[in-house]
């Protein structure tokens, strides 16, 4: 009996145990079920989601097999096939600054026909203008031409804008003056508040009178405008025009991508280089790199990276710049073009070379001295002090530069000089020859503006 008893004690806890074991299936199974149908229930709803597109895209292929016997759609039964609809895909994209090309002339759009090439001479292998041609202009210039030429020789430019080209003239550059500063500088007033920048195309002999001259005449403009060329035109191999177009507009779009620079001010950008326009001078006829600046240091450089010389911009509102950085948007559109460049050569008697220039109309003269502005003296036989005094008193503006490209004005430091400054003469900070005839022409045309006054960073 006490064995019995033993015996029963050792099978409790094996059927406690069997019994737990039986729970746990039990309710494994119970998880699988649910699991199970859960699994089943969420199939169902996937296939029925995709029913009706499956039906819209069975309807779509009848559609498509009866209008290709010729018997026409079949006509919709039951209700509407609908899709369910799916979130739209958004594109965030940086709008495309607006530039104006304004086009004037110049080699950049000549035809290659306009030059040969030399076989033989100091000048075996270089490309030359047809003789007593000057350069093919085409008078049927139009726009939508021009831009498609520019577009597909240069098809970069369109990552960098959206383009508007504007044929403003189409002349040799030597025969841009003082009437077509006007007419550009008119455009540019007139379309200062469509288009974000402005690059304009002109000949290279002028190139530096015409950026002057925009200069000053829209003296706060405040956006960029800048004038590039090409020393070969855009149809010719081994052409600058293609990259000097691509420097023209990086630089006047880099406003609105890093570094964000933002020019506000006229530039020249030829030959690698961006400089300002009122103090640029063309240096070489035959090299690439045509123009520079030898009073003021280059805007920016451009190779396999933009250089930016940011304390040289002419920044408007913050006395940052070399210039005058509180000057408002003042365009001024009348020249007095009656004035003439006289320098100053040893030997010659001005009565004699140039006699009563106030007589025959011209009103200002641009005097180009020697060094730091000095000329020959009274009694060596060339008069030059007093032939100034006479023409000075008949009312005739004279303004003092230098034959030389760079160096200060001091001509004080010498007997005739300082004669010259107190009858009257103008001297101050130098300027190139250019932008003192331009500035002459603006001042005479507007008594109220004086000439020692900067107002777009020229002084």
């Amino acid at each position: 009996m006490v064995a019995a008893a033993a015996s029963a004690a050792a099978a409790l806890p094996r059927s406690r145990d069997a019994a737990a074991s039986a729970r746990h299936h039990l309710a494994n199974m119970d998880i699988r079920a649910r699991l199970k149908s859960k699994s089943k229930a969420t199939s169902s709803s996937a296939r029925a989601a995709r029913a009706p597109s499956l039906a819209c895209f069975a309807a779509a292929r009848r559609r498509r097999a009866a209008a290709s016997d010729g018997a026409g759609p079949p006509a919709p039964t039951g209700d509407a096939c609908t899709v369910p609809a799916r979130a739209p895909t958004l594109y965030q994209t940086r709008p495309l600054p607006s530039v104006l090309v304004i086009h004037t002339g110049g080699t950049l759009g000549m035809s290659g026909d306009a030059f040969h090439d030399v076989e033989d001479g100091a000048l075996a292998g270089a490309k030359v203008f047809n003789e007593g041609t000057g350069g093919d202009y085409a008078k049927t210039l139009q726009p939508g031409s021009l831009l498609m030429n520019l577009v597909t020789a240069v098809p970069e430019l369109r990552t960098f804008a959206n383009l508007e080209v504007k044929v403003l003239f189409n002349k040799d550059s030597c025969n841009v003056g003082p009437r077509e500063w006007i007419g550009i500088a008119r455009e540019l007033d007139a379309q200062r508040d469509r288009f974000d920048a402005f690059i304009v195309v002109h000949g290279t002999d002028t190139m530096a009178y015409t950026g002057t001259a925009l200069s000053l005449m829209l003296a706060g403009f405040r956006k960029p405008i800048i004038l590039t060329g090409s020393q070969l035109p855009l149809a010719m191999p081994r052409s600058d025009a293609r990259q000097n177009l691509l420097d023209a507009i990086t630089c006047a779009t880099a406003g609105f991508s890093p570094p964000h620079v933002q020019l506000e001010e006229v530039a020249v950008c030829f030959g690698g280089k961006l400089l300002r326009a009122n103090r640029t001078r063309k240096t070489s006829a035959t090299i690439y790199s045509a123009f520079d600046s030898p009073e003021y240091p280059a805007l920016a450089r451009l190779g396999v990276g933009v250089e930016w010389k940011r304390d040289a911009l002419l920044q408007f509102g913050n006395g940052n710049g070399g210039g005058s950085s509180t000057t408002a948007y003042t365009p001024r559109m009348k020249l007095e073009t009656n004035v003439i460049r006289v320098p100053i050569v040893p030997g010659c008697d001005p009565r004699k070379a140039y006699g009563d220039l106030y007589a025959r109309g011209v009103r200002g003269i641009v005097l180009e001295a020697f060094g730091v502005g000095n000329m020959p003296g009274p009694g060596k036989g060339t008069h030059w002090v007093s032939w100034l005094r006479g023409q000075h008193r008949r009312g005739m503006r004279l303004v003092l530069t230098s034959q030389c490209e760079s160096g200060d004005l001091h001509p004080e430091l010498y007997a005739t000089g300082s004669s010259v400054v107190e009858m009257g003469v103008t001297s101050g900070p130098m300027m190139t020859p250019e932008c003192a005839v331009v500035k002459l022409m603006l001042c005479l045309a507007h008594p109220d503006l004086p000439l020692g006054q900067p107002i777009a960073g020229e002084l």
